[in-house]
């Protein structure tokens, strides 16, 4: 049989082509899907991934946990917080940012609105329903809905588990001891950005750099100025009252007090007359507290000196009348030392003609007191001065004992230290230089001009320590502080420019320990009513004086100083006392006095001119 010949290959159809195309596609989604769910499996459950910390915000905010050891030594950082710390001169924080955390959405992920605004009801009860729902209804993708919420709320909030609900980490400020030093500190607005005070002043230093930005104020005796003040102000129901105490050879700012003040945690809601500080932004008529500084000019040009006798007599120009409060000197005519120790108008008046009015110009501007005080405030107001072509021999004379011319009390103080350190005129500071010793001695750059010879300046400490011995100002009078200074009343001039009759600025300004000044003090009430310890009188005298004394004898401790044993303060005294009518050198041959004064001269020429008289009296107004 003859062998089959071989069957010849048939090529596959194109139906069994498909059907193996079909079981590769097939084996392959499945090693696909297969790869999926092994990641799957590694990401969710053998090795899970962590969230991104963009992703989701911490359920509870970390707690900061400052190193005790740093806080002592005044380094007051809190982690977590961008803002630095203010502290005072011992490292007592003021002023610090806290962790807090905001809730806000997403409302393009909000399903229901209706229903998650009153979820969030449940857990913030203060939250406003409507205006939640309208928040969440925007056509907007982020949305604040709460903000600076408590770490138990944040946790509540979460743990509801809706979608297009976030958190922000953020800070919130902090003013631990709530008034004090409020319009020093200032605040900050709703993004921590600052609005007022030092917060504003020093805003970006406050965010760029964390270390704290340590103060030249003192809280404890910021607290012992405040309390005292504060007293007075309710006793002699004032409308407010200032403060300041400076050191005289560096110009740092130990406290300054306004009243009435405010919580400055809640600066939003404080009112206008409390943020107002009148220690810097409140311009006053410096009343007789200006004669320090119309002996200091007469003597440092060379016009007076100390033994120079000046009329007391009342002034009469037009319908305008120069006279003294009161007669206590009983004295036509009164020295340098007296002028001063019983505060007469006449007098001053009559030593500012004797100067000149572009010199008294050029003195006060050397002074600092035609300009704002320098000072890292921004709310340090301009001095109302009057202009140059209204500054006649009038207005001369009523300078000369501080009318017609508003200052602000840090102006005034800072006059004050220039006679107890030598004659320096000191910037004012409320930034610590970082002295520690009790002996403070000012390094030559740090020196501002010398205006007042040291001679000079012994002469007036002199003087303002006789003001407390044997003038009117023995009420502010601190035993074993040996403090000198001036007192100052002035009427309060009304919103039309018209003085108030019996409505008094009362003020004094002064020093201590006169032989060798440390601080300068200043003390005002405005519009004090008089009581039955004073007699009724609101003179500066009877009330401001005896203010000073208070806040001296209970602050210098703190600061160091402590009262002089009897004999010793005796033995001071003396040195520092200087005659009421000092004795004329023999040398002297025509002393300033009746029959030899120029500014009596000048004024009886004026009264004898009736138009001139006029024509000087209209240039006040």
């Amino acid at each position: 049989m003859a062998p089959r010949p071989p069957r010849k290959k048939t090529s596959p159809s194109w139906a069994e082509k498909s059907q193996n195309r079909l079981i590769y596609l097939g084996m392959g989604f499945l090693a696909l899907y297969a790869g999926v769910a092994i990641k799957a499996l590694f990401a969710t459950i053998l090795t899970p991934m962590a969230p991104l910390a963009s992703q989701i915000a911490s359920p509870i905010p970390e707690i900061p946990h400052p190193d005790p050891k740093a806080l002592t030594g005044g380094n007051f950082i809190l982690p977590n917080v961008r803002r630095a710390s203010i502290i005072d001169r011992n490292g007592q924080p003021l002023a610090l940012s806290l962790p807090v955390v905001h809730v806000y959405a997403n409302p393009m992920e909000i399903i229901d609105p209706e229903d998650i605004a009153v979820k969030l009801q449940g857990v913030l009860p203060n939250l406003d329903l409507a205006d939640t729902i309208r928040r969440l209804k925007q056509d907007k993708q982020f949305v604040y809905l709460a903000r600076n919420i408590a770490p138990t709320d944040e946790l509540a909030i979460n743990n509801l588990g809706i979608p297009g609900i976030y958190f922000e980490n953020s800070e919130q400020r902090h003013y631990p001891l709530g008034h004090l030093a409020a319009q020093i500190l200032g605040g900050v607005d709703i993004d921590n950005q600052g609005i007022a005070g030092l917060e504003y002043y020093f805003n970006q230093r406050l965010m760029s750099d964390q270390t704290p930005l340590r103060l030249s104020i003192d809280a404890r005796v910021q607290a012992a100025m405040r309390d005292e003040l504060n007293i007075a102000k309710e006793h002699f129901q004032a409308i407010g009252a200032c403060a300041i105490l400076m050191d005289v050879h560096t110009g740092e700012i130990v406290a300054m007090v306004s009243l009435p003040d405010y919580d400055a945690n809640n600066l939003a809601h404080a009112p206008a007359d409390a943020r107002f500080n009148r220690a810097v932004t409140g311009m006053y008529e410096p009343g007789s507290t200006f004669k320090l500084q119309t002996a200091a000019m007469a003597l440092q040009l060379g016009v007076i000196h100390p033994w120079d006798q000046f009329s007391t007599a009342p002034i009469h120009i037009d319908r305008f009348t120069i006279s003294d409060l009161s007669s206590d000197h009983f004295a036509p005519w009164l020295a340098l030392p007296s002028v001063m120790a019983f505060s007469s108008n006449p007098a001053s008046a009559h030593i500012a003609l004797d100067v000149g009015v572009e010199k008294q110009q050029t003195w006060l501007k050397n002074m600092g007191l035609l300009d704002r005080a320098p000072i890292e405030l921004p709310e340090s107001g301009r001095p109302i001065v009057p202009p140059t072509k209204n500054w006649g021999i009038t207005r001369a004379m009523t300078v000369a004992f501080g009318h017609g011319i508003a200052e602000s009390p840090l102006a005034i103080v800072r006059g004050t230290a220039t006679t107890g350190n030598g004659g320096y005129l000191v910037t004012p500071t409320l930034i610590s230089h970082g002295h520690q010793n009790d002996d403070v001695v000012m390094a030559e750059d740090t020196k501002g001009p010398r205006l007042i010879s040291a001679e000079n300046a012994n002469i007036l400490r002199r003087i303002l320590r006789l003001v407390v011995t044997k003038g009117i100002g023995r009420r502010a009078d601190s035993p074993g502080y040996l403090v000198g200074g001036k007192t100052g009343t002035a009427e309060k001039i009304s919103e039309h420019g018209t003085y108030l009759k019996h409505v008094n600025i009362t003020a004094f300004t002064g020093m201590f320990p006169m032989n060798n000044p440390r601080y300068a003090l200043y003390v005002m009430l405005d519009a004090p009513q008089g009581t039955e310890d004073t007699h009724g009188q609101t003179t500066a005298g009877w009330i401001a004086a005896p203010i000073f004394s208070k806040i001296v004898t209970r602050t210098a401790p703190m600061l160091g100083l402590f009262p002089y044993e009897r004999a010793k303060a005796r033995r001071l005294d003396a040195e520092l006392a200087i005659p009421l009518t000092p004795s004329i050198p023999p040398d002297i041959l025509h002393p300033l006095g009746p029959g030899n004064d120029p500014g009596a001269q000048a004024v009886a020429q004026l009264t004898s001119d009736r138009d001139a008289a006029r024509r000087a009296v209209d240039d006040l107004h």
